[in-house]
């Protein structure tokens, strides 16, 4: 147990020191780590990636629990055409997704470039590009802190939604209840990819929606698309340092939409009588352009403001 200044382990850089720090390598320390902390009353805080926090510079005053567990596990499965794979909660997410699709595993290459850990990725159905883990996922195995058990969910148990999930809905005393130790992904075998869904991200490949493309060619598109926008850590540019896409596309009934201009982008949200709203085009907007900032916030050299590349990232 370590002392730690949290901005080291966050992809904003922000954060002031850890009460206490403690790095788990293994799902044996992971849930002894969990259990100590619970039974001495401490606040937890669980950090993979660090891509989807932002820490006040005042720190954290409880236990930073660092998940660090790396590695996954290859099971051919020959009867479904595809192979499953159990991965590590600290495994690097994209490192998996560049090895997948060096091995022709198909399914999340649309993913490519989102930087984190794999265990956080079935916490908030992680995706983009018309993609989502929730495609993919077969089953995840958590701690239940309240139990002190471990716990198997099936994909239709983890009741994935847009950005959501049953780990992200259920917490104890103000942190997940829910400790994810691995991730089952089960992933067809071949070079084409999941069908295009994104319309950018077709006309980038040059096919048609709803059609396939070699993965690797996804793979380089996403990537290419992604460091135009900020959104693949540079440490050169501080443009990138950030939480990524921080603000979420509002799902609202029709009539709602039917008030908004033309010109407003609507995608369908996979429900009747229900729209997906663009929140890029909702903040520019309301006024709150690229690079926008208060005070001193700004892209210029301020303590935060919108991304100057797309307004959907605050850094």
């Amino acid at each position: 147990m370590t002392q730690r200044l949290l901005s080291t382990l966050t992809t904003s850089a922000v954060g002031g020191p850890a009460g206490k720090y403690v790095e788990a390598r293994t799902e044996a320390e992971i849930i002894d780590a969990v259990r100590t902390a619970d039974a001495a009353g401490e606040q937890v805080l669980i950090i993979g990636g660090g891509s989807n926090l932002l820490i006040s510079d005042d720190g954290f005053p409880g236990t930073v629990i660092r998940i660090a567990s790396e590695g996954f596990v290859v099971n051919a499965e020959d009867s479904c055409g595809g192979v499953a794979v159990v991965v590590q909660a600290g495994h690097n997410w994209d490192a998996l997704v560049e090895h997948a699709v060096l091995h022709a595993w198909s399914g999340i290459e649309a993913l490519s470039g989102i930087p984190g850990a794999t265990g956080a990725t079935p916490v908030q159905n992680v995706g983009a590009y018309g993609s989502d883990v929730s495609q993919t996922i077969a089953a995840v195995r958590t701690w239940d802190r309240s139990r002190n058990a471990v716990q198997t969910f099936t994909s239709s148990e983890l009741k994935f939604g847009y950005r959501d999930s049953i780990l992200k809905q259920t917490t104890l005393v103000g942190s997940p209840r829910y400790v994810v130790l691995t991730v089952e992904f089960q992933l067809p075998l071949g070079r084409m990819s999941a069908p295009i869904r994104y319309a950018e991200l077709a006309r980038s490949l040059g096919v048609e929606p709803g059609k396939r493309a070699y993965s690797n060619d996804v793979r380089r598109e996403v990537l290419r698309l992604r460091a135009s926008k900020g959104m693949v850590l540079d440490p050169a540019d501080r443009d990138t340092f950030s939480t990524g896409s921080f603000f979420t596309n509002p799902v609202v009934p029709v009539d709602v939409a039917a008030g908004l201009p033309d010109s407003a982008p609507q995608y369908p949200a996979g429900a009747d009588g229900l729209v997906k709203l663009s929140a890029a085009w909702l903040i520019d907007q309301a006024g709150f352009g690229k690079g926008y900032g208060l005070g001193e916030g700004s892209a210029s050299g301020g303590r935060a403001s919108l991304s100057t590349k797309h307004t959907l990232a605050i850094t």
